[in-house]
């Protein structure tokens, strides 16, 4: 299950998508998350799911492999979409005592789940395509207007991509952590929900341990190196813009007015 979490991975693959400059895989990310949020038509999820799957075809990350992120949400998920099915008045389809569905309710909670399925994709093709130096660049580059109003943009960025980066290592540092426990008679598996959340405790204590380890580790080697922020700094690849560049910016223009032309539509 924890080996399942794509996201702060990288996979490394000779795509279009790849090459193409951080900010735009960074805008492009957000202009399809945001349009996912615009719409609730049949239409409009059709248009998301073509964009989404020729991205995820263009990129040349296996597929299977980026299905493998979802299998973290799935509580998250089946939660989402019992409030919705169950707690969404409106017209009956059937009623079991207490617990009722609607036909509101049922069609909420699909595009609930595909919403949020999507949402995961969609954060993971990024993630997936873009190293985490690259990523840095991009996040720093693309807010460097707030260098105006005295916020650290470097920093930020700085924390958000090794946050980012940490997620594979942290998940991988907990595998192993309850491999070594199972094999000393902890048991992970049986029991109820609150029994195998209750089993989980004894995993914080080495984990938070290994994780300031390396995080101490990151500093000291950081120092060592002479870091000291952002200022003066220059790139040994300065980021640039190129023509796959405006190619793509137009495609997710295009792709996002076709999604608020969709609210004109009638429901």
């Amino acid at each position: 299950m924890l080996r399942d979490i794509t996201i702060g991975q990288y996979y490394p693959a000779p795509s279009p998508l790849h090459r193409l400059d951080p900010r735009t895989k960074l805008a492009g990310t957000m202009l399809y998350l945001l349009s996912l949020f615009m719409t609730d038509s049949l239409v409009g999820y059709g248009i998301a799911t073509v964009f989404l799957f020729t991205v995820i075809k263009i990129s040349r990350v296996p597929f299977r492999f980026m299905v493998r992120g979802l299998k973290a949400i799935m509580l998250l998920l089946a939660l989402s979409v019992s409030f919705n099915l169950f707690l969404t008045p409106g017209r009956e389809i059937f009623r079991i005592g207490f617990i009722c569905v609607t036909y509101e309710g049922l069609f909420t909670a699909l595009f609930m789940a595909v919403r949020l399925i999507y949402l995961v994709l969609g954060s993971s093709i990024m993630t997936l395509t873009t190293t985490p130096n690259a990523l840095t660049d991009g996040l720093e580059k693309s807010m460097g207007f707030m260098k105006r109003f005295g916020v650290p943009v470097h920093e930020i960025a700085m924390m958000m991509s090794i946050a980012l980066r940490f997620i594979p290592i942290l998940v991988e540092e907990t595998d192993k952590i309850m491999k070594a426990q199972t094999a000393r008679g902890a048991d992970f598996e049986s029991g109820g929900l609150i029994q195998k959340a209750k089993a989980m405790v004894p995993l914080l204590v080495p984990l938070f341990i290994s994780a300031f380890r390396r995080a101490l580790d990151l500093s000291m080697a950081m120092e060592a190196r002479c870091y000291h922020g952002g200022e003066g700094r220059t790139k040994m690849r300065p980021l640039r813009y190129g023509r796959n560049d405006v190619r793509a910016y137009m495609v997710v223009l295009l792709y996002f007015t076709a999604m608020l032309l969709t609210n004109l539509l009638p429901v």
